[in-house]
């Protein structure tokens, strides 16, 4: 007959293993959550008329090329155990590519996006190690730095090293039709950001996480929609559902560090400079190096990005070594995407560029459409 410590013995076990269980499936909705996101960028991408399943199409092949090479590759170099976290890290590696090549989207064939998926692989682990091992003390809870500024930087690298000017003299006309794509992706991709932010913090730091992440959103929405306005007397729908985001990428590196008032201020902040960055930067940046982010991921994704790196030391959680990880990340990925570049450069250049032509047999399909 079991004693009355034994019982409570077995049942502080079972509950122990209720809670383990419990946290696990919770991480695999927020899991499922990027996975979802990293499909809903594609459609983010999309405004180009008739370059639409083309950028769905590459989007899936850097998906089905780097999310089972980072999972083997952590099995076999790093001994992982299959696990939820391990799936994550995947899909994390996946969406950060993702992001990336919507700075060179257009500029490369098809075919050589499975070319990139296997590229980026050890490109992403180089700069995990960097940011978490080699430095001791990055605050990244979110990805500020490690998706959404490396994949800015380097995509940047992988077309200042390919350097397919001529993607800058094809038409890239958008219609009420692409760019309600981006309407629809962008207010989505707001619903589940904080999945995305919160998929690797402690449980405990989850609810803050979620209040921090749509405060900071919410303030991006308003002084986007300000600014806009105040600069323009209208609303570039483009500019607005991209800067709109801005405040999800910022408050990445913080998310689970700073009050409500923080965040949202991060988020104000955040729409600014991202706003501005389409306004004045991106035309500058072309004009200086020749070549095009086709999506606007520097603007979006980098300078918010960078400033999200710094904003724990802004509100005083980190000192120098998050200055070195926000630095070093920059060079880092502007010399990875460069060497991977000048591969590219080698790879036969696309039949045509920004058009779904170019994979599909779209020209056949318009001609007897009647619309």
């Amino acid at each position: 007959m079991n004693t009355v410590s034994q019982v409570l013995t077995n049942v502080q076990a079972s509950v122990s293993e209720i809670s383990d269980q419990s946290a696990e499936l919770f991480q695999f909705h927020r899991g499922q959550d990027v996975v979802f996101m990293l499909m809903l960028v594609a459609f983010l991408m999309m405004f180009i008329r008739r370059y639409e399943w083309g950028v769905a199409l590459a989007t899936l092949l850097v998906f089905a090329t780097v999310f089972p090479l980072y999972i083997f590759a952590q099995q076999v170099f790093f001994d992982a155990e299959m696990g939820v976290g391990l799936v994550i890290g995947a899909a994390f590696a996946a969406i950060t590519l993702v992001i990336a090549i919507g700075v060179f989207l257009g500029h490369i064939s098809t075919i050589s996006y499975l070319i990139v998926g296997i590229l980026f692989v050890p490109s992403y682990m180089i700069i995990e190690w960097f940011l978490f091992e080699a430095l001791q003390g990055t605050l990244d809870a979110g990805g500020s730095i490690l998706v959404h500024m490396f994949a800015a930087y380097w995509g940047w690298g992988v077309i200042l090293g390919l350097r397919n000017k001529a993607v800058n003299d094809e038409p890239a006309d958008t219609s009420v039709h692409s760019v309600s794509f981006v309407w629809l992706a962008s207010m989505l991709l707001m619903v589940l950001w904080p999945s995305f932010v919160t998929a690797l913090v402690e449980p405990e730091y989850i609810i803050l996480g979620l209040s921090n992440t749509y405060l900071a959103m919410v303030g991006s929405i308003l002084t986007t929609y300000v600014l806009l306005w105040a600069l323009k007397r209208t609303i570039d729908p483009l500019v607005f559902t991209y800067a709109i985001l801005a405040g999800g990428v910022a408050i990445g590196a913080s998310v689970d560090l700073v009050t409500t008032w923080q965040a949202w201020l991060i988020g104000l902040v955040a729409g600014a400079v991202s706003t501005l960055s389409f306004v004045f930067l991106d035309e500058w940046l072309r004009a200086k190096t020749g070549v095009w982010d086709t999506m606007g991921v520097h603007n979006l994704h980098g300078v918010p990005g960078i400033l999200g790196g710094l904003m724990p030391i802004a509100f005083g959680h980190a000192g120098g070594t998050q200055a070195i990880a926000v630095v070093g990340t920059i060079v880092i990925a502007l010399v990875l995407g460069f060497i991977v570049g000048l591969i590219l450069k080698v790879m036969p250049k696309p039949t045509k560029m920004l058009d779904d032509v170019e994979a599909f047999p779209a020209e056949e399909m318009r001609a007897t459409d009647p619309a």
